[in-house]
């Protein structure tokens, strides 16, 4: 169920000292202020400036002022994000973002070390990530969009407002009286997610006013599926190997096949093979029948390849065998 900003920041009992992910923008500027009122003292502020417009240096200025305001240490990191060929200015900017909170924390590890970090994404953007995943034809992993808190290098991340109405946050803040900087990127309708909240996200509310709540469901049944799927593909690594032994996986059906191959790329190797790449996969799975039988398939970003008795994956950079 949505709940007030307050509620959830009732809810909120993170490990301190704490770090909040400040932008500038509404929703972390709140996120800041409820924190650094609850836990004086315990709580620093991580500003990322990407280096991609103009305002950039406003939002920067502006989060100095507003952490001298509230005595709240900040850790500015500088970065250029610009997109990769044939990556999206989003996910790039995204990336890049938590490499520099991550390189942050790791920094603090010498000194006072920060336990959690908490990113201020809320249930409108919560709403927009699935249904960003359903556009794309994503699995049970995508559907279950972003996870309200989760362990990485030594950190524990938390989504405390993942339940709260975009407009909600608005509203404390300006009964709070305070300030916050509006980025003109999100009014530019070129970005699909801007789209879906200026057009998809009224007509949503007109014709479901509870769809915040239902979409939150269904996504927790899409990750409590991707679970049970995570805990199938550690079982059926246990009989297959890693990398994976040939014969082990054509002893498994199709369905577990895909679901080994897709754990083992995304956990040994950081890629995911997209639904025509697995499906080529798998049909040469099933065609290795003979020991001179070549499997190489562009898969993810590198190529998994045969070698001997087993699959293995190969940098995009590695000539072909």
């Amino acid at each position: 169920m949505t709940q007030s900003f307050d509620a959830a920041m009732q809810a909120f009992a993170p490990a301190l000292p704490l770090a909040v992910g400040l932008s500038g923008g509404a929703d972390s500027t709140a996120l800041l202020l409820a924190c650094a009122r609850r836990w004086p003292g315990q709580v620093q502020a991580i500003h990322v400036h990407h280096g991609l417009q103009p305002a950039a240096d406003g939002f920067e200025r502006h989060c100095a002022m507003l952490c001298n305001s509230l005595n709240v240490a900040l850790h500015v990191h500088r970065l250029d994000a610009r997109p990769a060929p044939g990556q999206s200015p989003e996910d790039a900017a995204r990336q890049a973002r938590y490499k520099a909170f991550e390189a942050v924390a790791l920094v603090s590890q010498a000194r006072e070390a920060i336990k959690t970090i908490a990113i201020a994404q809320h249930a409108d953007d919560q709403v927009e990530t699935l249904l960003l995943a359903l556009a794309r034809g994503a699995g049970v992993a995508g559907l279950a969009a972003m996870p309200a808190r989760w362990e990485q290098g030594g950190v524990v991340w938390q989504r405390p407002l993942l339940q709260v109405r975009g407009a909600d946050i608005r509203t404390w803040l300006q009964c709070q009286g305070q300030p916050w900087v509006e980025d003109p990127t999100n009014t530019d309708e070129r970005f699909t997610r801007n789209r879906i909240r200026a057009r998809l996200l009224p007509v949503l509310e007109s014709a479901f006013p509870a769809f915040r709540d239902t979409f939150a469901r269904s996504a927790a049944n899409a990750a409590q599926a991707a679970e049970l799927l995570d805990e199938l593909a550690r079982q059926d690594a246990q009989l297959a190997g890693l990398p994976p032994r040939i014969a082990a996986l054509q002893s498994l059906s199709r369905a577990r096949q895909a679901n080994l191959l897709r754990h083992w790329l995304r956990q040994a190797h950081h890629t995911t093979p997209a639904a025509a790449q697995l499906a080529e996969l798998l049909d040469q799975l099933a065609a290795c029948t003979t020991r001179g039988h070549r499997i190489h398939i562009k898969v993810g970003r590198g190529y998994v390849v045969r070698a001997g008795q087993v699959l293995e994956w190969q940098d995009i950079q590695a000539p072909a065998p």
